[in-house]
């Protein structure tokens, strides 16, 4: 019987099974940030064991409020920064460096098939866009990653979803990922892997494929994933073509962390998308989802375009052609973020970032900071935002706050027109 790329991964990097369906694995990299990190941090040197594993695995990064904006925040940054400098971790990116974490260490090169991933942070699941295994994990398994570079994970089931078809212009990844979110609903792949393939995916750039997996836990997946192809060692290759003589034999030595066509599923899910609209949140939960038809007309007081989702360079081309030559609502303020330094400096170079001013953005540096109502774009009491990020809880970005998730080419339309509504690259 053929394996899954999950299966496969857990069988190359299991240590140790302790106990019945408790699999020990070896972790290639430890991500961390400014604000799960310092608790871990803080216990682990209580307990006399403020060392790590291997300094060149473990990649840290302030990027939740950034720069900090009360003493709180300050001190949580100080506890990562002199932790990174007493235990020469080199990879560190510091204000002014740094970036949101699931934009930053994947355009770093920091993650390639076939590794483990850990971090204190839900939307670890972005890297499995790679063909990696990836996941959020709390404290007690931070603290353990960092001290002895391993985690325990029961075996993962998997899931498959085969996308056929070709999305329509206008319609895009964060489209189809609340689509597939609202069809499993936020419990229907809790505890599981989810496997997206087919050509859909396959004509998918490496951005939109890390948009697809990014919001994998919203369906209450452990990791999302994807098979590394050209389009990844493509992206990969200035961090990798030492190790290769060419891109055919990375291809090549990756393909092995493809599943086998014999793998065995829990289910397996198949849609033609070729007639799927853009999508849009309402109500609290992710798997709250109707057609931006459907929600046409509501009001909004915000737009927020960024984040770990929706916070990359083909994010902002995408909301900035709509942009261009526009002004938003007045009855509307909008900030976009780039997700990280290098994002930000393409932007400028490509005009975008005067596209977006001239058209009445606040533009800011790169951060989480809005996406949980942490800084940089808190709404009040009453108020609804159509933003680009992952979640739409309840108070989510604000107390009191109403979230409506949707692409960057539906926020950029309903900036300017203050009422959510299609943008003009989609066509019915």
């Amino acid at each position: 019987m053929g394996k899954t790329i999950a299966e496969k991964i857990f069988d190359a990097h299991r240590v140790n099974e302790p106990f019945p369906d408790t699999h020990v694995l070896k972790l290639d990299r430890v991500f961390c940030h400014e604000i799960t990190t310092p608790i871990a941090i803080t216990d682990l040197m209580a307990r006399g064991m403020d060392r790590v594993f291997d300094p060149t695995k473990i990649k840290a990064v302030i990027d939740h409020v950034t720069p900090a904006k009360d003493s709180k925040t300050a001190e949580q940054g100080k506890i990562l920064r002199d932790w990174a400098k007493r235990n020469e971790i080199k990879d560190f990116f510091d204000i002014g460096r740094n970036g949101v974490c699931h934009a930053i260490f994947p355009e770093k090169g920091f993650v390639r098939p076939g590794y483990t991933v850990i971090m204190g942070d839900s939307h670890t699941c972005t890297h499995g866009a790679f063909g990696a295994f990836a996941a959020g994990v709390g404290t007690t398994d931070l603290e353990v990653g960092i001290l002895k570079g391993v985690c325990a994970f029961h075996f993962p089931k998997t899931i498959k979803f085969e996308l056929s078809g070709a999305l329509k212009p206008g319609v895009y990844a964060k489209d189809l990922i609340l689509f597939i979110i609202k069809e499993l609903t936020v419990n229907g792949a809790t505890n599981m892997v989810i496997e997206f393939t087919g050509p859909v995916v396959d004509a998918m750039s490496m951005e939109s494929r890390m948009t697809l997996c990014n919001m994998a836990i919203e369906a209450g997946g452990t990791c999302g994933v994807c098979y590394p192809d050209m389009t990844t060692v493509e992206y990969l290759w200035k961090f990798i073509q030492d190790e290769f003589d060419t891109k055919e034999d990375a291809l090549k030595e990756y393909s092995k962390w493809v599943s086998d066509d014999d793998a065995e599923y829990e289910k397996i899910y198949r849609y033609d998308v070729s007639t799927l609209e853009p999508m849009v949140t309402f109500g609290y939960k992710p798997d709250q989802v109707k057609t931006v038809d459907e929600m046409s007309g509501t009001k909004i007081d915000q737009i927020y375009i960024g984040s770990c989702t929706n916070g990359r360079i083909e994010d902002l081309r995408i909301a900035a052609s709509i942009l261009k030559g526009k002004k938003i609502s007045d009855d509307v303020r909008a900030i976009v973020s780039p997700a990280t330094p290098a994002i930000y400096s393409m932007a400028l170079k490509e005009g975008l970032i005067e596209i977006f001013q001239d058209a009445g953005f606040c533009v800011t540096n790169p951060t989480c900071g809005a996406c949980l109502g942490m800084s940089n774009g808190v709404l009040a009491h009453g108020e609804a935002c159509a933003s680009t990020t992952n979640r739409n809880f309840n108070g989510r970005m604000g107390k009191g706050g109403t979230v409506h998730l949707m692409s960057p080419a539906t926020a950029a339309a309903t900036a300017i027109e203050g009422k959510i509504t299609n943008s003009e690259l989609f066509k019915a």
